[in-house]
């Protein structure tokens, strides 16, 4: 199908998804426990008329267009429509209303498994994705040595993928999705399920892509990996578009919006929407004063605690707790670990195997060492042995510090930078002329 506009790839045009929500709602393949449930229900309809469907519109008015080589951004807040409206440019879903021109082949990395079979085996999936994607055993083959070099799994290459950890899953998706040459590449917040360094490799082969001519949709939480990647944001907030435009003020304005950031606490109960997984899920991440109480408001000479609260599930296991602070200016302040050899003190619990309970971790930022200003709070936890992220929370929270007002006595204006540390100094006379001598005499 032709575009009107010859470099125009993905042109989308008030688009909808809609779902029904309640008895019968439902959409999606139909197996036999799903016409044993339906019969149920509509006997169960039969009985109770009034049983009410509710419409919930996931997408509604979307209207944008993208051009060849361009590297979209689409963030929001969790179930403002990003993974739907990926999976309708995937063709995974049918839009409801609206339409969807796309001219190019599309690569789709959306969930943890999905386009891979289970019980095939990593060099098995590989062709099979490629088959899918149009291209010839040939091609697949010519490419075949550097997909596997990529995703790191050749021990495992013949192993059925189901065995795969999520990790090593998503590594062996990106790299079939990145390097079997797709036009248009879609990709979801799974690059999260990844370990830090892959995920690096990751955003620099999206980025090679790009710039050879290919188009990436990238949906994420990360701020910083689509403020890098992408040149424009597109911000959904209940299904429509709010906003779009260059990635650094539409981001700017997210984080602006973000009700967490104000707060000096989120929490979440335990459920399937908590960040983390099977092991791990995060509890609380607050911003503490020395008195313990919680607060997004400090003075320069007060100390601030980040402590973040987690439930262990996994007996024996270690993690490792990381820190990023954020300055107001998209400057990273500094990072923090909890590993001995990179802070003051020991954390026990860093060598120490986990039980399984309620933990609390903190960290401290003394007093004079951030300027006045405003700052957000990133943090990540991750499998200590395999290093692989199991949580990232970008922004998670804020806080902001204040001058108390005697440095700025003692500096004339504003003091540059997120920091202004209280250092040691030190003035001494080394050397004095002799009384009489000639002071214009040569300094020795």
């Amino acid at each position: 199908m032709s575009f009107k506009m010859e470099k125009t790839i993905i042109s989308v045009k008030n688009l909808g998804k809609r779902y029904l929500l309640g008895q019968g709602g439902g959409e999606g393949y139909r197996v036999l426990r799903d016409v044993m449930a339906n019969a149920v229900k509509d006997l169960f309809k039969k009985n109770n008329e009034n049983v009410d469907q509710q419409e919930f519109w996931a997408l509604k008015d979307i209207t944008f267009d993208v051009r060849v080589g361009e590297k979209i951004g689409i963030i929001g807040w969790n179930g403002a429509g990003k993974s739907t409206l990926l999976k309708i440019l995937s063709e995974i879903t049918e839009p409801t209303e609206g339409e969807v021109r796309i001219n190019g082949r599309v690569a789709s990395l959306l969930e943890v498994g999905t386009g891979f079979h289970p019980e095939l085996t990593g060099r098995e999936n590989i062709f099979m994705n490629g088959a899918i994607l149009g291209m010839r055993h040939a091609e697949i083959k010519k490419k075949f040595d550097e997909i596997v070099a990529f995703a790191e799994v050749e021990k495992f290459l013949d192993t059925p993928v189901k065995r795969y950890s999520s990790g090593m899953y998503v590594r062996l998706a990106f790299a079939v999705a990145a390097h079997l040459e797709p036009e248009i590449l879609l990709v979801d917040e799974v690059l999260a399920v990844g370990d830090i360094q892959f995920q690096k490799k990751c955003l620099g082969k999206m980025e090679e892509i790009s710039s050879g001519g290919r188009t990436v949709l990238f949906v994420s939480h990360n701020m910083s990996s689509v403020r890098n990647l992408c040149q424009r944001t597109i911000l959904l907030t209940n299904g429509k578009i709010e906003k779009e435009g260059p990635s650094v003020d539409i981001i700017n304005y997210y984080i602006s919006k973000s009700h967490i950031n104000e707060s000096g606490s989120v929490k979440w109960d335990i459920s399937d929407t908590v960040p983390g997984n099977n092991d791990l899920k995060v509890h609380s991440v607050s911003v503490v004063s020395s008195q313990g109480d919680i607060t997004s408001e400090f003075t320069t000479d007060q100390d601030v605690t980040i402590e973040i609260k987690f439930w262990n599930f996994k007996e024996g296991e270690k993690y490792i707790v990381n820190i990023n602070l954020k300055s107001s200016d998209d400057l990273w302040v500094f990072t923090s670990v909890n590993a001995p050899s990179a802070n003051i003190g020991k954390d026990i619990w860093y060598e120490k195997p986990y039980c399984v309970g309620l933990y609390k971790t903190e960290c401290r930022i003394p007093a004079n060492l951030l300027n006045n200003g405003k700052y957000y709070v990133y943090i990540a936890i991750a499998y200590q042995k395999i290093n692989e992220a199991i949580v990232q929370l970008e922004d998670v929270i804020s806080f902001s510090v204040y001058d108390i007002g005697e440095m700025s006595k003692e500096y004339n204006g504003p003091w540059l930078g997120p920091i202004r540390p209280k250092l040691y100094w030190n003035t001494e006379l080394i050397d004095r002329y002799p009384t009489g001598t000639d002071n214009s005499r040569e300094l020795t």
